[in-house]
């Protein structure tokens, strides 16, 4: 491996520095290739500006995002994606609202308003992408300044001395010239590390789109992730990975349509009815990024590997997911939050729609089975947060808090299940979630939901 920080070991002979092989240097010369550098350059550019970084400067290029994204969906080998046709529309409309009436009897929340849609996994893409800009951007922001720290800026490269460009440079870097960085080399450093400043936001915006497309071929509805991802809470399936679904665990198809509307429409009428629960997992997410940490020594391990003058291989860096935080507290205390925050909302949509679907779905015991081992085993939530940030979400509290919301519509009737989603200080903590009775004991409070949201 090259001992030159962040891949920049190109143009090397094969006898390696300071030999006298080809590409080689004697004593007091310079052991790279002029030349190499100068094509590395060039085609690190058109790679870059190809990506359209050169354009958008920003930690995430979206619309790189979008279009590798949607170019995976519509990827022939993987079945395309085809227009969503009138019957499963007409299917998804009529499964939401019978679902509806059933939720009815089982929740104090009423029904969203609006049609309910069905959607395209491309258009399952564009309509949630205003929303992962959310709750991706704050993260991708602390990466980039992580990783931008560890690196001289461009601008201190210019109009300064010889001996202040050696000091902005990286301590590994300045150790492989000990008479100073060749004055050769030195006009190369400024645009080389301008390069360099947007492979990270290229590799992020890479690894975005390729897991968001991944996620488009398993989700079945807008909810089906537990965070909200639309701007208003709209009842959506996608009536491609709908069939899917049930082909995979041999369930009648209508079954599983009807079953994932209760589930969906469950899920909207919640997020409409808790104003506070949107802000509330961002707010999870943004503490989390706050505490992101990326070791420079790592970075540099990683990249060192990598042939700057090989296009493909900078690709297949960005899409292995290179910038992975590091493991911290705060990191962790975020992430036990967020997990718990989705257990209940999960655990909220487990209760209700048991209640609805009661012995009208003889089925529905085996989908909610089904459900919770999916998300368990590392559902679409815990997939795409992993492969994005390395947040590993996996709700293990879900039957937990399934079961306490079940004990507390037993106590009190589902307007005290319900109640608690008055206010986030009502909501059962981690502990409360092993102790039902105990937290049902110690909880009181009024019905009082306030209004609805409605953006």
């Amino acid at each position: 491996m090259s001992d030159l920080p962040f891949g920049f070991g190109f143009g090397l002979g094969n006898d390696g520095p300071g030999n006298n092989g080809p590409g080689g240097g004697g004593p007091g010369q310079s052991p790279f290739d002029m030349n190499s550098i100068g094509a590395a350059l060039q085609q690190l550019g058109a790679f870059l500006q190809s990506a359209g970084t050169s354009e958008e400067t920003g930690p995430v290029n979206w619309q790189m995002v979008r279009d590798i994204a949607r170019q995976q969906v519509a990827n022939p080998e993987g079945g395309g994606d085809p227009v969503v046709a009138d019957a499963q529309a007409r299917a998804v409309v009529e499964a939401v609202h019978l679902a509806d009436v059933w939720l009815d009897e089982a929740t104090v929340l009423p029904a969203t308003s609006g049609t309910p849609l069905a959607w395209s996994r491309s258009e399952w893409l564009e309509q949630t992408l205003p929303m992962w800009q959310h709750y991706v951007e704050p993260i991708a922001v602390h990466m980039q300044q992580v990783v931008g720290g560890a690196m001289p800026k461009p601008s201190d490269l210019g109009d300064v001395d010889p001996e202040a460009i050696n000091a902005a440079l990286p301590e590994q870097f300045r150790a492989m010239f000990p008479g100073g960085v060749p004055a050769e080399m030195m006009s190369m450093l400024q645009p080389m590390l301008g390069m360099a400043q947007q492979l990270g936001a290229a590799a992020f915006s890479m690894q975005l789109g390729q897991a968001l497309a991944a996620l488009a071929k398993e989700v079945v509805g807008a909810g089906d992730i537990g965070i909200p991802l639309l701007p208003s809470a709209t009842c959506a399936l996608l009536p491609r990975n709908v069939e899917a679904l049930g082909d995979g665990i041999g369930v009648d198809s209508n079954d599983v349509r009807l079953y994932l509307a209760l589930r969906e429409s469950a899920h909207q009428r919640l997020f409409a009815h808790v104003p506070w629960l949107r802000a509330r997992m961002i707010g999870a997410i943004e503490e989390y990024a706050r505490g992101v940490r990326v070791d420079p020594d790592r970075l540099q391990e990683v990249m060192g590997d990598v042939d700057l003058s090989n296009p493909q291989a900078l690709q297949e860096l960005m899409s292995s997911g290179l910038l992975q935080p590091q493991d911290t507290e705060e990191q962790r205390a975020a992430i036990a939050r967020l997990e718990t925050l989705l257990a209940l909302v999960e655990g909220w949509v487990d209760d209700v729609v048991s209640v609805a679907a009661g012995e009208r779905l003889p089925t529905a015991r085996a989908l909610a089975e089904t459900m919770r081992r999916r998300r368990a085993a590392g559902g679409p939530a815990e997939r795409t947060f992993s492969s994005l940030v390395g947040m590993d979400l996996r709700p293990r509290a879900l039957r937990e808090a399934a079961t306490l919301f079940a004990a507390v519509r037993a106590s009190g009737g589902v307007e005290a299940r319900d109640a608690l989603w008055a206010h986030p200080d009502m909501l059962p903590a981690a502990d409360d979630l092993a102790d039902p009775l105990g937290f049902i004991e110690r909880s009181s409070g009024p019905l009082d939901l306030g209004p609805a949201d409605e953006g």
